[in-house]
């Protein structure tokens, strides 16, 4: 709902801040007072058309704030997400348009700079304008079809009908991927079969190639490895090098006992030293025969066969001219062979696969005709109750010589969709004997107003859920007594739990209101400036009297102004 409206240098309007609550409201006025000035920055606040003429003489700009508070499941979110734009669901939502004296103009959602095309977007959700042909939600049949699943409870056969069509869409693509595939694998059948049988003569194994890449490299190394490998085993003789060693070690022995023998401490540093060298040397003898060893066991592995190499590199070079020709790794040739297998053998089954498809295209497509008629159904009963609803209300309004119908009209399979094979209309005749038409027939904007509200009364007494901000612009005009009452009845059953803003000249509409703004001139001249006042209840009664009576205000107004507020 709308909770505040900031205007600033707006035509007559310097600088204005109202607060919006629930239920009806009514702006009055004499003829001029700038009622409509308040309609046209909210207007301009939620994307209306705006230029250079709105500036109020004398300032460099006209800025229009509008502060909504959505509900949380509000559609204005999602639209902020599509948009990028951020917000928070707990706090309010802020529309601002600024339009220069230049007649350029600039838009903000919760100040982040964006186009008047969000802002008119965001505004077809918040705010409806009835009268004067800006019943744009109503003219529109686009929004016919969902107004009326609304009001028809029609939400489960809209599900079921859009899950019939959801199956139906599926099996159909899988039929068509079916034939696109038998096709292809026909018309590729014959070169299908000449490379399974090239695969099959090369019977490439899993990691085969990447083992003959690493044989390749180890064998093309081979011979000059073997011969570094040769002399490293020539500098590190083990029967040389351990002979010498051994000489060591015992001559280390014989010089410990002969000091021991000269009477040197066993414990002593002298011997404990000799005995250090005497384990070096010793680890020095393992560690030569373990470093002979190494070296032999590395020789094994590059034993040189150019034989060997000569077949790897031309397994290798097979390998990779069959992965190059199927644009694969050549690892990935074994999972090339069983592919192509597997779809020269689908082949072989292909016509009964896709036949199956079909068939089971064919019940999906059956199962969401039987869905769409059964919405059908319940959109055109829906339509007579909708119909007869509308029909009542129209008497009342002086539009008794108006008739009102939905159209539901069944489409073709190729213009059906997730929600229906239907075309939904609101149709008038306004005339008895004429034809029905749409609703943009109805040439009057007080007509088009009354209609509108006979319309929302209807939708609004199933419990729609969450209104928009309806506005009614002189929803009255041309219209007294039994009928401006009856235009106010429907008002205030109407604003029951919504939020309904009246612009009226009428003492019988103004009267139902939950509050009362009247909208007034001040100042002369240059200085003429309009100016709103919320009206307690004794200015109400005033207001509401002078409605009645003109310029002077006599006590007979007053009672009637009385009697009107406590209908």
């Amino acid at each position: 709902m709308l909770i505040g409206l900031a205007i600033r240098d707006i035509v007559l309007i310097e600088s204005l801040d109202l607060s919006f609550g629930p239920g009806l409201t009514a702006l009055t006025g004499e003829t001029g007072a700038g009622k409509s000035i308040i309609l046209d920055a909210l207007g301009l606040a939620t994307g209306a058309r705006g230029d250079a003429g709105l500036v109020r003489r004398g300032a460099s700009q006209a800025v229009s704030t509008a502060i909504f508070a959505p509900g949380p499941d509000a559609a204005a979110w999602a639209y902020l997400d599509e948009k990028g734009l951020t917000y928070d669901r707990d706090e309010d939502l802020v529309l601002r348009r600024v339009v220069g004296a230049d007649g350029r103009s600039r838009a903000f959602v919760n100040d982040q700079p964006t186009s008047v095309g969000v802002l008119r977007d965001l505004g077809a959700a918040l705010v409806e304008v009835h009268g004067q042909h800006e019943t744009v939600g109503l003219l529109d049949a686009r929004h016919h079809v969902t107004l009326l699943d609304r009001f028809g409870a029609c939400d489960g056969a809209v599900q079921a009908c859009r899950q019939a069509w959801s199956a139906w869409r599926a099996a159909r693509e899988r039929a068509e991927t079916l034939k696109a595939e038998r096709e292809r694998v026909a018309a590729e059948a014959d070169d299908l079969t000449a490379r399974l049988a090239e695969l099959d003569r090369l019977s490439p194994a899993e990691g085969e190639a990447a083992a003959l890449a690493e044989e390749r490299a180890i064998l093309g190394a081979a011979e000059k490895t073997l011969s570094e490998i040769a002399s490293a085993r020539d500098h590190a003789d083990g029967e040389s090098l351990s002979a010498r060693l051994g000489q060591a070690y015992r001559a280390l022995e014989r010089a410990k006992q002969r000091a021991l023998g000269a009477g040197v401490q066993p414990g002593g540093p002298a011997v404990q030293r000799i005995a250090a060298a005497i384990a070096a040397v010793d680890r020095a003898m393992i560690e030569a025969a373990d470093a002979a060893a190494a070296i032999d066991t590395a020789a094994e592995s590059f034993e040189f066969d150019p034989d060997r190499l000569e077949q790897a590199e031309e397994r290798l070079f097979a390998l990779r001219a069959m992965a190059r020709k199927l644009s694969v790794e050549p690892d990935a040739l074994p999972a090339a062979r069983a592919d192509i297998a597997r779809r020269l053998l689908a082949l072989e089954t292909a016509d009964e696969a896709v036949a199956a498809a079909e068939a089971q295209a064919t019940r999906m497509r059956d199962a969401y005709r039987a869905a769409a008629a059964a919405l059908t159904a319940a959109r055109t009963a829906a339509g007579d109750r909708l119909a007869g609803a509308v029909q009542a209300e129209l008497a009342p309004l002086k539009l008794d010589k108006a008739r009102f119908r939905v159209a539901v009209d069944r489409l073709e399979d190729d213009k059906a969709g997730p929600t229906g094979a239907d075309k939904v209309e609101f149709q008038v005749s306004t005339l008895p004997g004429a034809p029905f038409q749409g609703l943009g027939v109805i040439a009057s904007g007080g007509e088009l107003a009354r209609f509108a509200l006979a319309l929302k009364a209807s939708l609004a007494a199933r419990g729609l859920g969450p209104q928009p901000l309806m506005i009614f612009d002189e929803v009255d005009q041309g219209v007294g007594g039994a009928v401006a009452d009856a235009v106010g009845v429907r008002l205030r059953r109407l604003s029951a739990g919504a939020q309904v803003l009246v612009v009226t000249h009428s003492p019988q509409v103004a009267a139902r209101a939950d509050a009362h703004w009247r909208v007034r001139k001040a100042g002369e001249g240059e200085r003429l400036r309009a100016a709103v006042d919320v009206l307690p209840a004794p200015a109400r009664e005033e207001e509401i009297a002078r409605m009645l009576s003109g310029a002077e205000v006599t006590d007979a107004a007053r009672a009637a102004a009385r009697a009107l507020m406590h209908a």
